[in-house]
């Protein structure tokens, strides 16, 4: 059954868990060279967001965003690799679809979706849920190559810095292994695209951002590899599949955010 951790036990952390290094500066949220957003994210906004969703998510966004997340555990049910990483946990919406093979660990910067979290694991006893704590997805405290997926569930135009939550990513995945996102992305052009930019200034509201754009998240070299599939029936939400390459060891975070810093 997961773990249920006081507050200083995940400050404590368990084995799981190394030392948080220090952050640095970056591009906020969905930022880019070409793209920025309306309104850029802090942590304090998303708790402050997902403290008034948390009572109505299920019912409201969890329905919106049903076929979203139970593909993306479809394709991490079929993925080699038994150590499972779902970034953005939320509820635990989908934590009843992962086979009973898979180890999975969630985050969460929501204290109160994570209660909701755990109370659905107790209930539904799912024991293939070793914890769920709440962290900070840039920088979670986490080993090096402890997972063989991780999976963002929803989170990566709610993060205040998507470089840094790959940087992050890049080194908990082991060599081989995958990195999953479902999101929404910006429409490209037409309609769409309209309507998500005009809902740009209610980011803080929202506690996500409807004009967030891949090149945020991914390098070039990363969309190139990527692969990207549509989500039905209305395609809002789109399933990534990122693979990490085998000869390809994760750097130590401290490299990974020189060489970011170095872009930006």
């Amino acid at each position: 059954m997961a773990e249920q951790p006081t507050r200083s036990s995940r400050a404590r952390g368990t084995s799981l868990f190394r030392l948080p290094i220090g952050r640095q500066n970056s591009m906020q949220a969905s930022e880019t060279q070409t793209h920025r957003p309306h309104s850029a994210m802090d942590s304090e906004a998303v708790r402050a967001a997902y403290r008034r969703w948390a009572g109505v998510y299920d019912g409201v966004f969890g329905l919106i965003s049903s076929a979203g997340r139970k593909r993306a555990v479809a394709m991490v049910n079929h993925l080699p690799g038994k150590d499972v990483l779902e970034v953005g946990v939320g509820t635990g919406l989908a934590l009843p679809h992962y086979d009973r093979t898979k180890r999975v660990t969630g985050i969460d910067l929501s204290a109160e979706m994570l209660d909701r979290a755990r109370n659905r694991t107790r209930k539904l006893a799912l024991d293939h849920v070793l914890g769920l704590h709440e962290v900070d997805a840039e920088a979670t405290g986490l080993a090096d190559h402890s997972f063989d997926i991780a999976v963002g569930m929803f989170v990566a135009s709610v993060v205040p810095h998507p470089r840094r939550l790959m940087a992050e990513l890049r080194r908990l995945v082991r060599p081989g292994g995958h990195i999953l996102f479902v999101n929404h992305f910006i429409a490209e052009r037409g309609p769409r695209r309209w309507v998500e930019k005009a809902m740009a200034p209610a980011s803080h509201a929202l506690g996500w951002h409807p004009d967030f754009a891949t090149e945020a998240l991914f390098t070039p070299e990363e969309r190139a590899r990527a692969r990207s599939l549509p989500v039905r029936p209305f395609g809002i939400f789109t399933l990534v599949h990122l693979p990490v390459p085998v000869a390809e060891a994760a750097a130590p975070r401290e490299r990974e955010l020189e060489a970011l810093s170095a872009t930006l």
